[in-house]
């Protein structure tokens, strides 16, 4: 929802309201609460079917699938998953005229629809049921008794949220790049298998909990009591998934504003100083994921990379997910991604700095990878 206030010939414009797009595209059967949280905001709780096994996992085994044009293909071992190159793209993307594509003859904006027949057609050839969102509400247990029994399942990430929020809010949603990141750690998993992580906005800790199966210790961070609550409440809820290989994910406040870690004991989601030490000395991989929608806070997070990977005894991988979001603005008057050419830019300043005590380098990585959760991979991630 958008308020638009005219004074005089100034027009202001205010966003009231966030929506992630990772609920718009799998309709709901129903959208229950299942409580609120401390600001009074529902809460709710939804159920994402990983395409693996909690057996796979413990034992090793390669298990990679994808949908890709309405065919379901499987490959184990060290084998690569099969991709017709004419299918990998998603729906939802922009086609191959890029930017322009998104404005008409006039130079209004057009919006890109998913195609019906992606939804609604391929989905029946599926051999697993494409995931949504089970929404349940305390106190009905009877009502949904198939869907709890549903969220129950070993193979099932659950995730309690917020649907729409203000923007200061935004860690409370699940959004795109996080399944994005999910999905790297799960097909790279012996990348990661037994290291020490930390998560810089971990938000809902979804990406938390996924590289929970493999690591040996997750330290999913963020700011504000309210939302490291919920993210601790999820962790909780998916210790199923983590116990086969013993993984742990502690949930902790870094706040990229200071020049800390919090340590004072009675603030909720402090460090102790062995935590501290134990980050210091072992981490050897840090992740973010969708943290990068507002300057002031990109400058925030580059400089608290920048003091960690510092303090650190060992060399460090960053891996960072974002979405490129495209919005028509009226300085510019063109569709732009702001948010991203600033990350762009700092990002650069950063592979370029030369203090005589780090050096980093920059990778893309290809997103040619198979999805073991679903939501649209679309062009923009």
């Amino acid at each position: 929802m958008v308020d638009v206030a005219e004074e005089m010939d100034n027009p202001t414009f205010r966003s009231d309201t966030v929506l992630s797009d990772v609920h718009l595209n799998f309709p709901s059967k129903r959208h229950l609460m299942v409580r609120l949280n401390a600001v009074g905001q529902p809460v709710f709780l939804s159920c994402f079917k990983l395409l693996w096994s909690t057996e796979d996992l413990a034992s090793g085994k390669h298990v990679r699938e994808i949908t890709t044009g309405g065919e379901h293909q499987c490959r184990s071992g060290d084998e690569l998953c099969d991709k017709d190159s004419t299918n990998i793209k998603k729906e939802g993307e922009l086609n191959s005229e890029g930017v322009e594509a998104l404005l008409d003859d006039d130079g209004d904006l057009e919006v890109v629809r998913r195609p019906r027949s992606t939804s609604d057609l391929e989905a029946a050839d599926l051999l697993r049921d494409v995931v949504c969102p089970v929404i349940l509400m305390k106190g009905k247990e009877d009502a949904f008794e198939d869907e709890e029994q549903e969220c129950t399942c070993s193979d099932v990430v659950k995730i309690e949220h917020t649907m729409a929020t203000p923007l200061e809010d935004v860690g409370k949603q699940v959004w795109r790049a996080a399944f994005l990141l999910a999905d790297y750690i799960l097909f790279e998993r012996d990348t990661f298998r037994c290291c020490s992580v930390l998560e810089l906005g971990g938000g809902t800790g979804i990406a938390s909990i996924i590289m929970g199966t493999v690591a040996k210790t997750v330290y999913c961070t963020d700011v504000g009591e309210d939302l490291l609550a919920t993210c601790e409440q999820n962790v909780a809820l998916n210790k199923h998934l983590m116990e086969p290989g013993g993984g742990e994910v502690k949930v902790k406040e870094l706040d990229w504003l200071k020049d800390e870690f919090c340590t004072d004991p009675e603030a909720p989601y402090s460090w102790s100083e062995e935590e501290i030490a134990d980050l210091l000395d072992h981490c050897s991989v840090i992740m973010a994921a969708d943290v990068f929608y507002d300057d002031d806070l990109t400058d925030a997070l580059f400089r608290t990379l920048s003091r960690i990977t510092h303090n650190l005894r060992n060399s460090c991988t960053v891996y960072l997910a974002l979405e490129k979001r495209l919005n028509f603005t009226l300085r510019h008057m063109d569709v732009t991604c702001e948010a991203y050419s600033h990350f762009r830019n700092t990002l650069n300043d950063l592979e370029n700095l030369q203090d005589g005590k780090m050096k980093y380098t920059v990778e893309p990585i290809k997103l040619d990878f198979c999805q073991f959760l679903v939501y649209e991979r679309i062009e923009q991630l």
